[in-house]
């Protein structure tokens, strides 16, 4: 089963927040931790991460905090993914590891590589601004929207 990580999962919860919020300047952690019951802590680590990659910028002091660093138009979903996950993989060996004892006979890598390709261009082609204008769920009935559990 192809499944995201929890901090992807926080990462995108956070930047459509983010994306969202455009009446503040800044956004602090604890914010965005507060509003979704994430701890503190992990939420940081996720921003800090999102900020080292180039896709937030991060404002120091009393009204500190993250914004997009580019329009939501130009972020992908594949973008912020690879930034919490590193590269996208479908299978255990890849292009470059042949530590596989079946690396030369394998006759499912070289599909499962397109396959793997197909997903990343999908993701690229979700952007940010696609996924912040989605309507939330109807009331209470909130339910995680994740990309893991929508691709069958």
């Amino acid at each position: 089963m192809l499944r995201l990580s929890k901090k992807a999962d926080y990462a995108l919860m956070a930047m459509k927040h983010l994306a969202v919020k455009t009446d503040v300047a800044s956004t602090s952690a604890r914010e965005i931790a507060e509003q979704y019951d994430i701890p503190v802590e992990l939420m940081a680590k996720v921003l800090q991460r999102l900020a080292r990659s180039g896709l937030l910028t991060s404002h120091q002091g009393t009204r500190g905090g993250y914004t997009l660093a580019r329009s939501k138009r130009l972020i992908s979903v594949a973008d912020i993914i690879q930034a919490i996950d590193g590269p996208l993989t479908v299978t255990a060996c890849s292009s470059t590891d042949e530590q596989c004892e079946q690396f030369e006979k394998c006759n499912v890598r070289d599909p499962l590589w397109r396959i793997k390709d197909r997903i990343l261009a999908a993701l690229a082609t979700c952007s940010l601004e696609e996924i912040s204008s989605e309507a939330p769920p109807p009331d209470s009935a909130v339910v995680p929207v994740s990309l893991t559990r929508g691709m069958r």
